[in-house]
């Protein structure tokens, strides 16, 4: 069954509000709002709901603009569901015309519809976020044909060459190397170089304290 559908200019109430009235239209989510091409993700989306009897999914960009606001503070999918329904400007973001009190849905609603996206809806996320970005002149041409990557705080695999355990493992290859070209070695240090390579790590964290209390 398809989405659920937003309605764009709901019936008036005479109790309730716009959001419109409430928020700075010049705040930085209404503006992204506007920018973004909200239908693009019911055209691309449109074909993971099988058609069928059950209860209709929740609206497209209610579920795209939960996930934008997701990861864009770093929140949960408990919080950003909690805080919502706190917060006018994320409401109107994902589409509601009218202050809603009540939560926009259950958080395991989120990590269900990820899951259906899959990989290659949130390509699409992505992609609608570049195209915003050209859209409102942030971005320019020139951007898209150099890219720099900036791997400073990704975790390496990579050993410092002072690292005490490189001292035991250049020894077993060594080793390894005299016993396939025949050599015969008076001693391989087998037992004593897992000892030698602790004692030179705590002399390594010992220097490195002192430089640090210094």
């Amino acid at each position: 069954m398809k989405p659920k559908r937003q309605e764009a200019v709901p019936q008036e109430d005479l109790f309730r509000m716009r959001l419109e009235n409430l928020i700075d239209s010049r705040h930085e989510l209404v503006r992204l709002a506007s920018l973004i091409d909200w239908p693009v993700f019911e055209r691309e989306f449109g074909a993971i709901h099988a058609e069928g009897a059950g209860q209709p999914p929740l609206p497209t960009r209610l579920m795209a603009g939960l996930t934008y606001l997701k990861h864009c503070f770093t929140l949960s999918d408990e919080e950003i569901v909690a805080r919502w329904c706190e917060n006018p400007y994320w409401q109107h973001f994902c589409g509601e015309v009218f202050f809603r009190h009540a939560l926009p849905c259950h958080p395991t609603s989120l990590t269900r519809w990820r899951k259906r996206v899959g990989e290659a809806g949130c390509e699409w996320l992505l992609t609608e976020t570049i195209e915003a970005g050209k859209r409102s002149g942030a971005l320019k041409r020139q951007s898209f044909e150099k890219i720099i990557v900036d791997t400073t705080v990704q975790e390496k695999a990579v050993a410092h060459p002072t690292d005490s355990r490189l001292l035991n493992t250049a020894r077993e290859k060594l080793v390894e190397a005299a016993q396939k070209e025949g050599i015969e070695l008076r001693q391989s240090y087998a037992r004593v170089g897992p000892q030698r390579q602790l004692q030179a790590g705590r002399n390594a964290h010992a220097k490195q304290y002192k430089r640090s209390a210094g």
